[in-house]
């Protein structure tokens, strides 16, 4: 074991330190070793790196670090990303200094019965496929490590506001995939890693096409192309926009949403691959097009070995609610034929926040998923368990006002369970959820309960709260209890919103 020096790129005088062991960590194009304490990592190219790149690896390192990070809210993105600091060289070889994974992005234990995975990087594919979950499987991951339903909504969050961040630079990722996303269910957060590979359209091309499972069909179709023909498509901002609809799907259905049971004929199967994932993609749960409904391919004749995942009538995409239905049909039906109607990354961000106020606590204290999206049924049952709901289920639909006196629909809704909270983003719509929101606006206003067979909504901070159906203001320190068919201003302020009762009962 040698401690090795290697020397910066950026400022000749700055020097890091590395372990060589003989047998570093392999990408797919570096060989990454560890600093003698363990806070970053020397990624150095296996192949020598042409001017262009050492330039791009340069302005990532300096211009769009510094536009990331070294202004307001940059400390959230230096835990989302895992963006190099530095580039050096040593004996003509070029690498890059990255700071180390939080430990929360290793496993603890990993496989349920084997310890395989223990002290591995989480990468996302552990987290993205049925065949980790079977209770039957010996691949098992461990359940500690899995946390619930409701983890992957934030993860998807956290991804898309990177994606989002890197699109508004100006910049796109060219390979975000599960293997350069990290993510850990249990803090719900997520890492994107492989920062070095980003695209400046006009500047920077990509170095490679993308990882298989998640390169857009438009490139795909096109790769057998030279890269100098016109009619070849490169990884982009709009085919990142592909690779992250099949993140969050993945993520919220443990399987891909193109990889189903299509049948072209007697071909090999590198042809088969290119026409499932390239020019004849088709989604998995095309609603009037049934030819890949089939997940025969993926798991043969263990198909019921994996369900409910494998069942596409009992865990259909409808049951992440209306929100994120739109946004998988936008990606997977028009956004597979014509990359520009593929949803925005600050759409699947808002689609997950509004699509987390209609979630319901299973009534089955053993169920894996433990939460599930409200579907506006008279019987409410988990789709992951088919337990029925126990509880009434209140709902206030949120409307604003269109001006004096005219009030219309939001398209906006809170589902109501017992310790439900309420905060300032439902109160008032110029409130935006998002990583920039503050620590004051993210405290709540107030919290539902049910109380004496009653539903109440206690009122903590909202000075102009008022039951209008009643003609009554509820003071701060009281509640008011929710009734079928009555209106609750919950502010007065310009954005504030009324909400409309009503409750399903079971």
């Amino acid at each position: 074991m040698i401690t090795k020096s290697v020397t910066s790129i950026i400022e000749p005088s700055k020097k890091y330190q590395y372990v060589d062991n003989g047998d570093p960590m392999r990408g797919g194009m570096k060989d990454v070793y560890f600093s003698p304490n363990k806070l970053y990592v020397v990624a150095i190219y296996r192949d020598k790196q042409d001017f262009n790149s050492i330039e791009r690896l340069k302005k990532i390192v300096t211009t769009y670090y510094n536009s990331f990070f070294n202004r307001e809210g940059g400390d959230y993105y230096k835990e989302l990303y895992s963006w190099p600091t530095d580039v050096i060289s040593e004996n003509g070889r070029t690498g890059i200094i990255v700071p180390c994974y939080s430990k929360n992005f290793f496993f603890a234990k990993g496989y349920e019965n084997i310890e395989l995975l223990k002290g591995k990087e989480k990468e996302g594919k552990w987290f993205a496929s049925a065949k980790f979950r079977s209770p039957t499987s010996k691949l098992k991951i461990d359940k500690s490590e899995l946390g619930n339903w409701l983890s992957y909504f934030q993860v998807g969050v956290n991804i898309a506001r990177g994606v989002k961040r890197l699109h508004s630079a100006g910049l796109a990722h060219s390979d975000l995939s599960y293997k350069n996303v990290l993510i850990d269910p249990v803090t719900k957060t997520a890492a994107i890693i492989d920062i070095d590979g980003l695209v400046v359209p006009g500047l920077f091309p990509p170095d490679v096409i993308g990882t298989a499972d998640f390169i857009a069909p438009e490139v795909v179709a096109t790769k057998h192309l030279s890269v100098k023909d016109p009619n070849r498509n490169l990884p982009n901002r709009l085919t990142d926009l592909h690779a992250l609809a099949v993140l969050i799907y993945m993520y919220l259905f443990y399987r891909h949403p193109l990889r189903g049971g299509n049948y072209f004929g007697a071909i090999e199967a590198d042809e088969e691959e290119d026409l499932l994932m390239g020019s004849k993609a088709l989604f998995l749960e095309h609603p009037t097009d049934n030819s890949n409904r089939n997940l025969k391919r993926e798991y043969g004749d263990n198909v019921k070995k994996f369900m409910p995942w494998t069942d596409l009538k009992s865990t259909p995409y409808t049951i992440a609610g209306p929100y994120l239905k739109e946004l998988f049909e936008q990606a997977f039906i028009k956004g597979l034929a014509d990359p520009r109607q593929r949803p925005l990354a600050e759409s699947w961000e808002q689609a997950l926040i509004k699509t987390d106020d209609l979630k319901l606590k299973c009534s089955n204290q053993s169920c894996d998923q433990q939460w599930f999206i409200f579907d506006n049924s008279k019987i409410t049952k988990c789709p992951f368990c088919n337990t029925q709901y126990k509880e009434s289920i209140p709902v206030l639909d949120l409307f604003y006002q269109f001006k004096p006196g005219v009030w219309k629909p939001e398209n906006q809704r809170l589902v109501v369970y017992n310790n439900t909270t309420l905060h300032k983003w439902h109160v008032n719509r110029t409130i935006i959820r998002n990583e920039k929101l503050t620590n004051q606006d993210k405290k709540r206003v107030g919290y539902f309960v049910f109380h004496n067979n009653n539903w109440l909504l206690v009122n903590e901070a909202l000075p102009n709260l008022k039951d209008v159906t009643n003609d009554k203001t509820i003071a701060i320190g009281q509640s008011v209890e929710l009734k079928e068919g009555n209106k609750l201003l919950l502010s007065s302020d310009d954005g504030g919103r009324v909400a409309t009762i009503t409750i399903t009962n079971q």
